[in-house]
């Protein structure tokens, strides 16, 4: 009886000790705020909004801060190549930070055309992250008309969540 009573506290030990570390650990990470579903449809209805009061045929991509697209509009007509373009433009804007105009004027005035090796790197103006109490939570590609008038689109759509 006693080996018995000495391995259930051994494994009761075990158990906690194992488990001790975890608990501490979660108390220890930080809270972060999540771009969810519904939000992301929201960005992308008022970025789309802008584009059909400017009769703009666009494509609309919204991407969570990992890059992964969670919302995406074809509004009809558009081209089928500016699909790629703006999920591309929004994940630029979230791997690095910031407004994809900043980047085509660093690789086309600044000469930075290492850059273009990335795969998946967009330079193109449209593309805005997504930014709530300083942190990003995703991002914002519009494509379709010009790079200004892309960036107009996307920039209604951020303003959804108070960039």
């Amino acid at each position: 009886m006693t080996s018995n009573l000495l391995r259930k506290s051994i494994v009761a030990i075990g158990v906690l000790v194992l488990t001790w570390p975890v608990a501490i650990t979660a108390q220890q990470l930080p809270m972060r705020r999540t771009l969810t579903l519904d939000v992301a449809r929201k960005v992308a209805a008022a970025a789309e909004a802008e584009a059909r009061k400017n009769n703009w045929q666009v494509s609309i991509a919204v991407v969570d801060d990992g890059g992964h697209l969670v919302v995406f509009n074809r509004i009809d007509g558009a081209k089928l190549g500016v699909a790629d373009i703006a999920i591309r433009k929004a994940r630029t804007a979230v791997y690095f930070q910031g407004e994809t105009k900043g980047l085509e004027e660093e690789v086309g005035k600044n000469g930075r055309t290492p850059l273009l090796a990335i795969e998946g790197f967009m330079p193109l103006e449209g593309g805005v992250p997504l930014v709530v109490e300083g942190k990003i939570v995703g991002a914002i590609g519009v494509s379709g008309v010009t790079g200004q008038q892309d960036a107009q689109c996307a920039i209604a759509g951020a303003k959804v969540i108070g960039n």
